[in-house]
């Protein structure tokens, strides 16, 4: 197991600077040094030991923006994160001092009609971390509510704590889905949220999960992950498996590879859109009717942490497996372009205290 060396409070003192990777245009990020922040109110201090990528820190740093959201201004990124806490904000008991957390990275408003209804996900007024203009985690240390620094047992690396952010994702998509006991779900994609979602639907009681991807690297890690059947769909067709399913998990974000898996897909079935591809989607309308499928969005998650940290220290989701890479903080850079550059690539992680 990694752990990041203990820092007491102390070391916190005003006017402290840390090391950030900042993003300042597409294709620029470079180290910088800032202030160490100070916890408000109700915050906490986290000495950042990793930070997973994610796909949309690299569609960032090479495009410079998602949808609306535009890098217009100095930008960190990274928002899978996970470290020890080494400061409290006025009022914050717990997590305390020392305590390994996996850093939930979406603080919402906690007042808004979404929010007092369950769905803080929904939360107009959210701050998620590497979202313009919120900074995010490619950093020595973040500030961030203590609600939101989920306490970790020893038994949790401090990569797969990371990761619980992907993890939540897939999650919350088995729920979106109604994924349980004898479920038959078919995941589309086999990246890092698939391979999750591989797993988070075994966990849930799914007892047929079938992977389609074209990477056979990949294919073989979702086998190895508990895959009951893995479809490389360059030389083999989704129309062809031996009983429909139930789920769809749709994670490549690919709008042909989503077609065909809605055709797939049995009477009554529920279609889960996790990936994020074009900003349109053609629906085939008439098999959605026919078979009265349900089809619904997903964003990012609401109240998973518990359930994907006790998954993950019973040993029913292997989160370390996916770790194909790690490099430091002044390595983002290379961590940003590391799937374009090798294509058995699954999940980097950065480690900003090296």
């Amino acid at each position: 197991m990694t752990r990041s060396a203990g820092v007491g409070q102390a070391t916190l003192e005003r006017g402290t600077v840390m090391r950030a990777a900042v993003l300042r245009g597409v294709g620029d990020v470079g180290i910088e040094e800032r202030p160490v922040p100070e916890p408000g109110a109700g915050q906490v201090v986290v000495r950042v030991a990793s930070v997973g990528v994610c796909g949309s820190d690299t569609h960032y740093y090479e495009h410079g923006r998602i949808g609306r959201f535009v890098v217009d201004s100095p930008l960190v990124l990274g928002h899978e994160a996970a470290g020890e806490v080494v400061a409290l904000g006025r009022g914050v008991d717990a997590p305390g001092v020392g305590q390994r957390v996996s850093v939930e990275p979406g603080v919402p408003d906690l007042t808004c009609p979404q929010c007092l209804a369950g769905r803080y996900n929904l939360c107009p007024e959210m701050r998620f971390f590497a979202t313009p203009p919120i900074d995010g985690a490619f950093a020595e240390y973040v500030v961030v509510h203590a609600a939101f620094a989920h306490p970790v047992p020893a038994t949790i690396s401090d990569d797969a704590a990371a990761l619980l952010e992907p993890l939540s994702v897939g999650i919350w998509a088995c729920r979106k889905g109604r994924v349980g006991p004898g479920s038959r779900v078919l995941v589309t994609g086999a990246g890092p949220i698939g391979l999750v979602s591989v797993q988070a639907a075994l966990a849930f009681g799914a007892t047929e999960v079938v992977v389609s991807d074209v990477n056979p690297a990949r294919l073989a890690l979702a086998r190895e992950l508990g895959a009951t059947e893995t479809v490389d769909v360059r030389s083999a067709s989704l129309a062809d498996l031996h009983r429909p399913p139930e789920v769809l998990l749709e994670c490549s974000g690919h709008a042909a590879a989503t077609v065909d898996a809605i055709r797939a897909l049995d009477r009554a079935g529920r279609v889960v859109l996790v990936g994020m591809g074009g900003d349109e989607l053609p629906l085939p309308l008439s098999v959605v009717q026919e078979r009265e499928l349900e089809v619904t969005g997903t964003f990012r998650y609401a109240g998973t942490w518990p359930t994907a940290i006790a998954l993950v220290a019973a040993g029913r989701i292997d989160l370390d497996r996916l770790v194909t890479g790690t490099y430091r903080l002044d390595q983002a850079a290379d961590a940003l372009t590391a799937g374009r550059r090798d294509p058995q690539s699954v999940k980097v992680v950065v480690h900003p205290q090296l």
